[in-house]
């Protein structure tokens, strides 16, 4: 599925949708949107997003279209918050400055499942998940906990971890195991997307490609391998704009804030 380009063998010599008989043409099974499906494309053969989309639609392809969301934050008024230390500003000088984390969901055959994220801001790399068919403090716990292990983060490190303000992530429990790791906890603003940002564009990132791609699944257990699989791909071949559409560890990093 995600390898997404492959030539079409008897391209129409005088359609110009498909530029014309010296440029060829190429079908496309794209998990992207249909930006970064030019960007996909534009790697082989130079064009444009618009003759890109005019390629794809004679064979009935287009860019995938993000859906609804189920609500998974739900903000608890009573309970102390810790500070914004990002203030809308998702940019790191070093690995381990920042990660920002948030839940999302996923449609299963036997119901929902959760999938809590923790990436990277320098790296552009997830380096934290969990899924669960339940939203108890736990499931979110998970990914930093995964984090701190993969990155063997100690003490002193000066990392943030940054969050929305919702009821798990701003719990007591949540609280004291960021103390003991010695990550300074940020929450972003209320009632807007913006505050934690680069989180919610991975978690649509993490519908759009291959949730929404590939369609429902039948339980948590074939979720979590699809979403594992897609983790790799993200972490590896997925093209990023922040990397100017390549892939993460195609070419050298740089500090442009998000």
């Amino acid at each position: 599925m995600y390898s997404i380009l492959r030539p079409l063998t008897s391209p129409e010599k005088n359609d110009p949708t498909w530029g014309g008989p010296d440029t060829g043409a190429v079908r496309v099974r794209c998990p992207y949107r249909k930006t970064r499906c030019a960007d996909a494309l534009r790697s082989r053969r130079p064009r444009g997003r618009a003759r890109r989309a005019a390629s794809m639609r004679p064979a009935g392809l287009e860019g995938v279209i993000r859906g609804q969301r189920r609500r998974t934050t739900i903000p608890e008024p009573t309970t102390p918050r810790p500070p914004d230390l990002v203030n809308r500003r998702f940019a790191a000088s070093r690995p381990n400055q920042l990660w920002v984390v948030d839940l999302s969901c996923i449609r299963t055959w036997s119901g929902w499942v959760y999938a809590a994220f923790a990436l990277d801001v320098y790296s552009r790399m997830i380096v934290g998940w969990q899924l669960a068919t339940h939203m108890r403090t736990d499931l979110p716990l998970d990914a930093p906990e995964m984090a701190l292990w993969r990155r063997g983060t100690k003490k002193g490190s000066g990392l943030i971890h940054h969050s929305d303000r919702g009821s798990r992530y701003v719990s007591i429990r949540y609280g004291e195991r960021l103390l003991e790791a010695g990550a300074a906890a940020s929450v972003g603003s209320v009632a807007d997307s913006y505050g934690n940002a680069m989180a919610e564009v991975l978690n649509g990132s993490s519908k759009a490609e291959p949730i929404e791609h590939q369609g429902s699944w039948r339980d948590v257990d074939q979720a979590e391998h699809a979403v594992v699989q897609w983790v790799g791909r993200y972490n590896t071949e997925r093209l990023h704009s922040a990397l100017t559409s390549h892939p993460r560890n195609s070419r050298p990093r740089t500090t442009v804030p998000w």
